[in-house]
Formats: structure tokens, sequence, C-alpha cells
């Protein structure tokens, strides 16, 4: 590690400053950058009821944590990059572990609705399936963020750190 690499708890990612910013003083971690997935879940939800918002659904896009802090409106962007960069590889790893399976729902909920003919028949299967699998990655996303790994999780490091010992005495 450099000598001059930000430290979470130390400096400019003072536990105080990370608080006041919204940022989780022990995981560096915000909740705001889940917004981008709750948006896009919300027009899902509302699908059903409104196939315009098809044109919503599609729009979106993937974006990564840095790239979200750095085109938002949020206040305190520059410190949320820095505390992310601090943040314990393994809460990253994670993270951006969920967010990979969240993006790849949404992706195919919109292949599925550019695939339909009848948006209006189609509309509720399409939203209670991919609506159903992103919540609950949202949540174990926010669980990471608030330094709560999920069970699977632990037992994935359980199993990599495993095969890491059983490499080690091939």
């Amino acid at each position: 590690m450099k000598l001059d690499s930000p430290v979470l708890g130390v400096g400019p990612l003072a536990a105080d400053r990370l608080e006041q910013a919204n940022i989780n003083p022990t995981t560096g971690l915000a909740t705001d950058y889940l917004n981008h997935f709750n948006e896009v879940m919300m027009l899902l939800e509302m699908l059903p009821a409104m196939p315009e918002c098809a044109e919503d659904v599609l729009d979106w896009h993937p974006i990564d944590y840095e790239d979200h802090f750095e085109t938002s409106g949020f206040s305190d962007k520059k410190l949320a990059v820095d505390a992310y960069h601090a943040a314990p590889v393994r809460l990253r790893t994670h993270l951006e572990a969920y967010v990979a399976e969240i993006n790849a729902v949404v992706l195919l909920a919109q292949e599925q609705i550019r695939a339909t003919e009848d948006l209006a028949s189609s509309a509720i299967m399409i939203a209670d399936t991919a609506t159903s699998q992103i919540k609950p990655l949202i949540s174990k996303a926010s669980g990471v963020i608030h330094g709560h790994l999920g069970a699977d999780a632990l037992q994935s490091e359980g199993e990599e750190a495993q095969a890491e010992i059983d490499a080690m005495f091939a």
C-alpha cells in the first residue's frame, strides 16, 4: 500500500466526515449508489400498468460505482470515490458481484421488452420476474454497504480460502 493512499477513519476519510456525507464510515461505501438500481426496479414495477415506462427501462444502462458518483448530484462525490478506493477489497468485490447480477437481470429484461410484440400481455411476467430477482440482490448489496455479508457470500469466501489452501498442498 502506498503511504499516501487514503485510509478509512483517517484524515480526509475520518469517520465523522464520512457519516456527514452519508457514507458508511466502516465500509467506505454509500447507499446512494443503489439509487441507480432502485430507479430501474421502480420502472419495471410500473411497466404492467404503464407500458410507456418501457422506454425509460430501455434507456437505463449499467454504471459502475465510480462513474455513478462522478456523474451524480451527490454533494461529496470525490469523497465517495476516495472512500470506495479505501474500502476493504472483499467488500468491494462482493458489492461488484451483486451489481453484476443486477445488471444481468435488467439487461435480460430489456432484451425481453425489445423482443416482445405485445408488451401489454408480457409486461407482468417481465416485471415480476425481473423485480423478484432484483429486490433481493439490492438488499444483499445494501448489506455489503453496511458491512454485512450474507451467508452465500461467506460460504463463497470459505470455498475460495479452502481452494487456496488445497492449491498450496497440491
